[in-house]
């Protein structure tokens, strides 16, 4: 459930290890611990006789702890905000796997905990006070119903928010161009729908609150899984070297193979000669492109469209359009450099009189677009500088979680159940905290 659609997703997108989150294989061993003291003070018929250290409103004595009801928050501990993500998967660990084991059978009690829980999409500030936090989810109930969930459930709201979060702040120092999505490579397969679903969530949220239409753009079918989008990409270096390093040849072919929907991006870099490989590329595509546009074929104009010209120049090679002193990688110089270069090739193409003016647009609507080692740092200074830059390609900087980013998530036991009164019994530094983002959540509604 977003705070975009208020749509739960369905619980199969998640593809849950169901019986493994029930037996604890997903869990820190100690949950595991905690499980079978409250089972073994069930059994044994255990009361407490204990005395409590805290000034307690009701008397504890003869409290059955086997069946101890506790309330338990989570919160995220990044400062100064974090977009939440990963509620939706969290709930369906508790919809699926609460509950417990009578020998080999299980009991779901999913239906006697009373949950409550924000929706993706939320911001929540940290000010690095835990006493003051902002609950993205808070369960009551008997504990030992759901004791186990508590690690899953705060890595999988943990994975997500810290990418939701980065990549909103990528996007914002974007300042609202399209940011294409790359980390798959840097991390498990199983993580690419969280992922591309944190992305998605942050890119909705940037355009909800600034007017934008940021489109958002996944390089794999899985990341786009979760919000039902579809995935996109255009060339590999591998492309280019199959045509043994014929930028220009592997470019043609890719026009007359793929269909005309798919973007046609040069990746320029193969030769360390970007503007070259993309003039070269822009020129061998214009006499198709022209041919269609006199007949007025609009499938072939755009089968012979260059969308774009990405420059993925290695940190330690210098391009050779650029002066030794220049810098390497991908860097202003170069993208002025391409960016001139592309507005002016149709001066070398002897085009009739009555094209002029559609050579100038074909060159000019060539975007540039970036990738390799960009951080929001990086991208800022660009921004900043006024770089003529049309998209970002970002990758791992956006599974980032350094100290400066850290994205955290704690679950704490903030009150019981002693008697029928709700009592506080947070760790000292802790207490219960409220949201007002907090809805109840209705398992009936939602498979």
């Amino acid at each position: 459930m977003t705070i975009f659609d208020h749509q739960r997703l369905p619980s199969e997108l998640f593809k849950l290890d169901v019986d493994g989150l029930r037996r604890g294989y997903y869990s820190d061993k100690y949950f595991e611990n905690i499980v079978q003291v409250l089972e073994g003070a069930r059994a044994a018929g255990y009361i407490f006789v204990g005395q409590s250290p805290r000034e307690l409103p009701v008397d504890p004595q003869g409290l059955p702890i086997g069946d101890i009801e506790v309330e338990a928050q989570i919160f995220n501990r990044r400062s100064p905000f974090a977009v939440v993500a990963g509620v939706d998967a969290a709930l369906a660990m508790v919809r699926h796997a609460a509950g417990h084991f009578d020998g080999d059978t299980f009991v779901q009690t999913t239906a006697e905990l009373h949950v409550q829980a924000v929706e993706d999409g939320v911001l929540t500030t940290f000010d690095g006070d835990t006493e003051n936090v902002l609950p993205v989810m808070k369960i009551r109930g008997r504990y030992r119903d759901f004791a186990l969930l508590e690690t899953p459930i705060l890595g999988v709201l943990t994975r997500a928010s810290r990418v939701a979060t980065n990549v909103y702040n990528v996007v914002k120092a974007a300042r609202g161009k399209s940011l294409l999505f790359f980390p798959a490579r840097f991390d498990l397969p199983e993580v690419q729908s969280v992922d591309g679903y944190a992305y998605w969530l942050a890119v909705k949220l940037y355009n909800a609150e600034t007017g934008a239409n940021v489109i958002p753009f996944v390089s794999t079918d899985a990341q786009a899984a979760w919000w039902g989008g579809r995935s996109g990409g255009t060339v590999p270096h591998a492309l280019i070297a199959c045509f043994l390093a014929d930028t220009a040849e592997a470019m043609l072919a890719f026009a007359r193979y793929v269909p005309p929907q798919v973007s046609r991006v040069v990746l320029a870099d193969f030769n360390n000669d970007s503007i070259g490989a993309a003039l070269s590329t822009l020129t061998a595509y214009w006499p198709h492109y022209l041919a269609a546009l006199q007949v007025g074929d609009a499938e072939n104009q755009k089968r012979w469209t260059l969308m774009g010209v990405r420059l993925d120049t290695g940190a330690t090679m210098r391009d050779v359009s650029l002066q030794p002193t220049d810098p390497t990688g991908v860097n202003l110089v170069l993208v002025r450099l391409l960016r001139e270069a592309l507005d002016h090739a149709w001066e070398g193409w002897n085009v009739p009189p009555q094209w002029v003016d559609a050579a100038k647009a074909y060159c000019q609507n060539v975007k540039i677009v970036v990738s390799g080692g960009f951080s929001i740092a990086k991208i800022s200074k660009f921004e900043d500088e006024g770089v003529p830059v049309d998209m970002y390609g970002v990758g791992s900087s956006l599974l980032r979680n350094a100290e400066d980013v850290n994205t955290d998530y704690t679950m704490d036991l903030v009150r019981v159940n002693v008697h029928g009164t709700w009592v506080d019994i947070a760790k000292l530094g802790r207490k219960p905290d409220d949201n007002a983002d907090l809805a109840p959540v209705d398992f009936n509604l939602w498979t």
